[in-house]
C-alpha cells in the first residue's frame, strides 16, 4: 500500500519518463557509470574547444596557416555531435550543467542523480584545461589563458549574461526537442545538436568568449587563477537551460503532429459524408 501511494504521489512529469532519459538511455542504471561516461564525454568536448582556442591565440600552425576563428565553433559543434551520437545511448550526454540543471527543474531528470552528473562535468572541464596546459606549455596559461571564457573589451556583465542565457537557451531547446523524442534518428539529433552549439558559439563568442556550458567555462578559469565574471558563466547558461526546458515542456512538446491520413481514406470518407447528406436530403 505504501509503496502504491507513493508512486500516485510522485510528479506525473517524472514517472513518466523514469525509464528513458535523453537519447533512449536508462535512468534507472548505474549512476557511477552515467557520471563517468559524463566526465569523459565532457573531457572530449573541453578539450576540443581549448586546445582549438590556444592554438589559434598563440597562432599555431596545423599545415599553413594558424587557425582562425571559425575553427573554435567547427571543432565545438563537431565534437558535440560525435559524442552524442557514440554516448547517447549511455548517459543522454549532457556534457553541460545547464542541461542537467535545467531538466532536474522540470522535474525531467532525478534530482538524485543530478550532483553526481554535475560533478562529474567539471572534473572533465578541469582535466580537459589541464591537458591542455600540458600539450601547449607555460604560453597556453599565461596568454591564452587556456581557453578559458572572458567578457569581451567593452562589454558589461549585463550584456554577458544576456549573450550566454540567450545561447544556451537556444542550445538546449534544440537538445530537448531532438534527444526527447523517439521519431528522431540519434544521427540527425547529434548533427542538429553539434551545430546549435557550432551557432551558439559564433553568436555570444564576440560578446561573452561563447561559454554556453558553466563546465566548460569554470573549468579553465580554475587552472588560471583568473576568475572575470564568472557568476555569468555559471548562472546565465542554467537560467536559459531552464526556460528551454520549460518551454518545450508547457508549449512546444503538446502540438500534435500532421496527420498521416492517405488520400484514399480521404476519398472514402468524403463519399460516406456526401452520403449521409443526401439521406437527409
Amino acid at each position: 500500500m505504501n509503496t502504491v501511494a507513493s508512486a500516485r504521489r510522485q510528479p506525473a512529469s517524472l514517472t513518466a519518463h523514469r525509464a528513458k532519459g535523453l537519447h533512449g538511455h536508462s535512468l534507472e542504471g548505474n549512476t557511477i557509470r552515467t557520471a563517468a561516461t559524463e566526465a569523459l564525454g565532457t573531457f572530449v568536448l573541453v578539450l576540443a574547444i581549448t586546445s582549438t582556442a590556444v592554438a589559434a591565440t598563440l597562432a599555431k600552425p596545423l599545415a599553413g596557416a594558424p587557425y582562425g576563428s571559425l575553427a573554435v565553433p567547427v571543432a565545438g559543434g563537431a565534437a558535440l555531435a560525435v559524442l552524442v551520437a557514440s554516448l547517447g545511448h549511455l548517459s543522454g550526454t549532457h556534457l553541460n550543467p545547464a542541461v542537467t540543471l535545467g531538466l532536474a527543474i522540470n522535474r525531467r531528470f532525478p534530482w538524485t542523480c543530478a550532483p553526481a552528473y554535475v560533478l562529474a562535468q567539471f572534473a572533465g572541464a578541469i582535466g580537459a584545461a589541464a591537458v591542455t596546459w600540458g600539450l601547449y606549455g607555460r604560453q597556453a596559461r599565461t596568454q591564452a589563458y587556456l581557453g578559458a571564457t572572458y567578457p569581451a573589451v567593452g562589454a558589461g556583465l549585463g550584456r554577458v549574461f544576456a549573450a550566454e542565457a540567450i545561447v544556451t537557451f537556444v542550445l538546449v531547446l534544440v537538445i530537448v526537442s531532438v534527444a526527447a523524442d523517439t521519431r528522431v534518428p540519434r544521427g540527425v539529433a547529434a548533427m542538429a545538436i553539434g551545430s546549435a552549439l557550432a551557432a551558439a558559439i559564433l553568436i555570444s563568442g564576440p560578446v561573452s568568449g561563447a561559454g554556453v556550458n558553466p563546465a566548460r567555462a569554470i573549468g579553465p578559469m580554475i587552472l588560471t587563477g583568473r576568475f572575470t565574471g564568472w557568476w555569468a558563466y555559471l548562472t546565465a547558461p542554467v537560467v536559459g537551460g531552464a526556460l528551454a526546458v520549460t518551454c518545450y515542456e508547457r508549449f512546444l512538446r503538446k502540438g500534435s503532429a500532421p496527420s498521416t491520413s492517405t488520400p484514399a481514406t480521404d476519398v472514402s470518407q468524403t463519399k460516406v459524408s456526401n452520403g449521409r447528406a443526401s439521406g437527409q436530403l
